[in-house]
């Protein structure tokens, strides 16, 4: 009796499994990354650099499960990263802290490839920035880390890959 429920559960399930679309896939590689800009804390405090690039493949994950559509592919080589700030040498237990004004915006540069279902649908590479971070992104006090790397990710994701606006020339 149990195994002829199981296989009657299984045979109405194969059809279901069958016609569900592909899911949303980001794959993410950071090319050269010791040569990043500014990607860790050069005085000791803040997070390694191992824990930078592990939080931006996190965020260009999830920012791909929330744009992209069943089938659709994105392939992200992130070519260089310069956060917003800047380290600023101190003394004391910190070792250094990092100072945000408004000539230090955060900065990347990707190359991408966005494909559905094998067709390529956008592919460019480009560097990715806001002059006027500080004044678009008004700090929440949630102090959350890469704060306004989130920020100008999420509106670049949304922008080029979401809507498909072409890049600024």
């Amino acid at each position: 009796m149990r195994a002829s429920a199981l296989a009657l559960l299984a045979s109405l399930a194969a059809p279901i499994a069958l016609a569900a679309p592909a899911a949303a896939q980001v794959r993410v590689s950071f090319v050269a990354p010791e040569r990043y800009t500014d990607a860790e804390n050069r005085y000791g405090s803040g997070l390694s650099k191992r824990v930078v690039l592990a939080e931006m493949r996190r965020l260009f994950e999830m920012l791909g499960d929330r744009a992209l559509a069943p089938g659709q592919t994105l392939d992200i080589a992130v070519l260089d990263i310069d956060l917003a700030g800047f380290d600023q040498p101190s003394f004391g237990p910190s070792q250094g802290v990092r100072v945000v004004s408004d000539v230090t915006p955060p900065r990347f540069r990707l190359r991408y490839t966005l494909k559905e279902r094998g067709r390529t649908l956008l592919s460019a590479e480009e560097t990715v920035t806001d002059l006027n971070f500080l004044l678009r992104y008004a700090r929440s006090s949630s102090g959350q880390s890469f704060y306004y790397e989130r920020e100008l990710l999420r509106d670049w994701f949304q922008a080029r890959i979401a809507e498909r606006r072409p890049p600024r020339s």
